[in-house]
């Protein structure tokens, strides 16, 4: 583990502690009860802003093997990101691939995106570093390349298979360390006239919704445009376009290409660099308030399922993605106060939430023990939940949703 010293973008060494979430395990880091439970490790959560180019980033690094050589979190478990990455992939096919083109996928987790390449006239490859989870993709029928992208390993695809027309990372550069060599290595695999696009959960609605509970050591930075378009620039390329998406909460797609590549740049980029601004994400002052906002956060919602426990009723969360780490540790949210979790991921069933030991167990728990109130702990896709929990809501059961403002449906 290494405390940083100056910004990952762009190294300045200005950088300020503006919130501590405490020390909490790797919010992957589901464990089984007993001694692999027991011997779980914690690191510092707090949250560091650059005021140089305005990144938000953790202040301390946990190394990748620890974190993503076994990763529990299959992206393909969800309706709502498969429905997502079939959409990008005919954006994809329409606007950037030619035939015969090579589609390149940085952390390809299952192939959630490039299953939809499977019998079109292109060559996909994806790069997924975590064993479990790449042997799933490559049993789908998807070339995956087991190994972190970088510019070492982008090098050598390129001598085996050529430049690639895209090159794809959705919520893949909120995990990197070594941020210049990620866009470095993209820069020296994309053809002349490719395009590469980045999705990642935008600061402005994690700032707004309050969306502190995406804040885990997987996730070093916290980006809005400006960032963004400083590393790309730092390395040979340029934002050429840019669109709003409603994923994880409010997320943005970039579209970068090398600088000449021949796309005009468009009006939207300044158009959101400049809500940015006005929303205050590059003033320091913004993330102070924003750290006291969690705080009553807090003293809103630990109360609420204290005394709804106190009139004996049963509460349960449902969903156990990685943010509900952070939110259960920092709040101090354990199983007194909601006795299990249940979530449709095989690989997190009969586990525990790192931390707070709360058991995790499938959605039939539900006909066993059956809870009052569910406490939507993946709260991104609660449409989704409700959909699939219909039954549950008719039947007098009720949904708490903890995010931006505890409430009860």
């Amino acid at each position: 583990m290494a405390q940083i010293t100056e910004c990952r973008v762009c190294g300045s060494g200005k950088i300020s502690r503006f919130l501590s979430l405490g020390s909490t395990p790797p919010a992957n880091s589901f464990a089984l009860p007993g001694p692999e439970a027991e011997g779980e490790r914690a690191f510092p959560l707090d949250l560091y802003f650059c005021p140089d180019c305005g990144l938000v980033q953790l202040g301390y690094t946990v190394p990748p093997e620890m974190l993503f050589k076994n990763y529990l979190y299959f992206s393909s478990t969800s309706e709502t990101l498969k429905s997502h990455f079939a959409g990008l992939a005919e954006e994809i096919m329409g606007r950037f691939a030619r035939e015969g083109a090579l589609v390149v996928e940085i952390g390809s987790n299952d192939g959630v995106l490039l299953r939809n390449f499977l019998g079109k006239p292109v060559r996909a490859i994806g790069f997924e570093p975590a064993e479990n989870i790449a042997k799933v993709s490559r049993e789908a029928g998807i070339t995956t390349v087991c190994d972190f992208f970088n510019s070492k390993t982008a090098n050598g695809l390129a001598a085996k298979e050529g430049k690639a027309a895209v090159i794809v990372a959705t919520n893949v550069f909120a995990h990197i360390a070594g941020l210049h060599d990620l866009v470095r290595g993209m820069g020296e695999l994309l053809a002349k006239d490719g395009a590469a696009i980045v999705e990642f959960h935008h600061l402005a609605s994690l700032y707004s919704h309050l969306e502190f509970d995406s804040i885990y050591h997987e996730h070093l930075c916290y980006y809005s445009l400006g960032p963004i378009k400083k590393l790309f620039g730092m390395h040979g390329m340029e934002v050429f376009g840019v669109k709003k998406i409603p994923i994880h909460g409010g997320s943005l797609r970039v579209y970068a290409q090398k600088i000449g590549g021949g796309r005009p740049i468009g009006p939207e980029v300044e158009e959101i660099f400049d809500e940015e601004k006005r929303l205050g994400l590059y003033d320091i002052g913004t993330y102070q308030a924003f750290a006291g906002r969690i705080a009553g956060l807090k003293a809103r919602l630990v109360p609420m399922l204290s005394r709804l426990r106190a009139e004996g009723k049963r509460v349960a969360g449902y969903g156990a993605p990685a943010k509900c780490t952070t939110l259960l540790n920092y709040f101090g949210i354990g199983p007194d106060l909601v006795g299990y979790i249940v979530d449709r991921s095989q690989s997190k069933q009969g586990r525990l939430v790192p931390g707070v030991h709360i058991p995790i167990y499938g959605p039939g728990k539900m006909e066993e023990r059956r809870p009052d109130y569910l406490l939507i702990l993946a709260w991104n896709l609660c449409d989704e939940i409700a959909r699939q929990q219909a039954a549950f809501r008719q039947s007098g059961g009720k949904f708490i949703v903890p995010i931006p403002e505890p409430k009860i449906m």
